[in-house]
């Protein structure tokens, strides 16, 4: 397996575990039997539950692209200390992302969301050249 499906992994369990912290918070706020029941009444998740709920769907969008860069890395025979490199800055974006989109503190998640979108971007561009 490449470093880069070795990443790809590690993304994807962080996106489990990310899951999972989410329903703990969300259920906690918005109660088990709303969770488990048809959900037919939207109900807005504030705080921490929303904050974690908002970057976990960031997290499914970037994980689709990432997983689209590692693909065409991997298929393309593209692999490079280069693109090992973009991998892991990927993984460790968005492992900060979500204690950065907790604190709140304006422009750190922005940060660290351009520091995986890049990454992933010049994978991308790599598979190209």
């Amino acid at each position: 397996m490449t470093p880069e499906l070795t990443i790809l992994t590690y993304a994807a369990l962080l996106q489990v575990a990310q899951l999972a912290l989410t329903i703990l918070f969300v259920d906690a706020q918005t109660g088990l039997k709303y969770g488990a029941g048809p959900r037919d009444t939207p109900h807005n998740k504030t705080g921490i539950a929303g904050r974690l709920d908002r970057a976990l769907d960031n997290h499914y969008a970037a994980l689709a692209l990432f997983t689209i860069a590692v693909l065409v890395i991997t298929l393309g025979d593209k692999s490079s200390p280069l693109t090992i490199t973009c991998a892991w800055t990927y993984l460790i974006a968005r492992i900060l992302y979500v204690p950065a989109y907790l604190s709140g503190i304006p422009y750190l998640r922005s940060l660290i969301w351009t520091a995986g979108i890049g990454a992933t971007v010049t994978m991308l561009v790599t598979a190209l050249i």
